[in-house]
């Protein structure tokens, strides 16, 4: 199956990801601007965008259940209210001088999974960490900790790394959180894969940075569908709309030169796309006790 995506954003940012929805509302990130963007959306566009920022990269954010966001921001996670306070939830878990918090996003029970990755991607620089009040270390010795997601029977939690050029598959309990026997599931071709979800299906859409596109795979690795949007590097996508079935495209800017940038005039936009299937919103942080 071949789709094609339409832009549905006014705002143009350098870099969005990490993308969400829940209570009618659109999250994405503009990671390195340390921005948090808002919108609501009326079927066709996305409308009154807003944002808020901190003082450092936002790799990923995820609803609050209690109000606000959670943001995995610098090298620590940190509280974002809606008037835009930023509040520190744990120290810095890296040197951010050099590392910073990337992709990442709050498994079905509510605990929040963010990644690391150096700036200048060193090779196993990065981490994987889960937040459910304390920190844990999940992996250690990735490079650019990226796209993650759950199957719809919560046994599975799938991976990227992205210069592997492959999603990983682990064996999932949803009651410890305990992520065990790491494995390939299958390679990608066509483009880096980054961001990820899954819908009601258990089809993974994985965003290929580098390839225009967003491919569909089946459970075992078999690709179902493709995307193409007319932007070079393609970063992430969810699920939203009132009925779930819309899939959100987050696009970007970065490492475009001025003359990518002026042929590609909607890098760094929103992208819509019906694909004829829903998927699940964004689970809020409220991890189990």
């Amino acid at each position: 199956m071949e789709l094609t995506a339409e832009p549905c954003s006014p705002v143009r940012v350098e870099h969005a990801e990490g993308p969400f929805w829940y209570g009618e509302r659109l999250g994405w990130v503009d990671i390195m601007a340390g921005r948090l963007w808002l919108a609501g959306y009326d079927g066709k566009t996305l409308t009154d965008p807003r944002s808020l920022e901190v003082d450092r990269p936002i790799g990923a954010a995820v609803p609050r259940v209690l109000g606000g966001w959670i943001i995995a921001a610098g090298t620590c996670f940190m509280q974002l209210d809606e008037d835009g306070r930023a509040t520190a939830l744990t120290g810095d878990l890296a040197d951010g001088s050099t590392i910073r918090m990337n992709d990442g996003k709050c498994d079905p029970a509510g605990r929040f999974w963010a990644g690391t990755m150096a700036f200048d991607e060193t090779p196993g620089a990065g981490s994987l960490f889960v937040f459910d009040g304390s920190i844990r270390t999940v992996l250690d010795g990735v490079t650019i900790s990226n796209g993650l997601d759950w199957s719809p029977d919560r046994r599975t939690m799938y991976y990227i790394d992205t210069p592997t050029g492959q999603v990983d598959v682990f064996d999932y309990d949803l009651e410890t959180g305990a992520a065990t026997d790491r494995r390939r599931l299958f390679a990608v071709e066509g483009g880096h894969p980054d961001g990820m979800t899954v819908d009601d299906e258990g089809f993974l859409w994985v965003a290929l940075w580098g390839g225009g596109a967003v491919h569909r795979y089946d459970p075992s690795g078999r690709l179902v569908a493709t995307v193409s949007l007319p932007v070079t590097n393609v970063s992430s996508c969810c699920f939203g709309g009132t009925d779930r079935s819309t899939l959100f495209i987050t696009t970007s800017q970065q490492g475009l030169s001025a003359q990518q940038r002026e042929a590609e005039p909607d890098a760094g936009r929103i992208f819509r796309v019906e694909p004829g299937v829903s998927g699940p919103v964004a689970t809020p942080f409220a991890p189990p006790r």
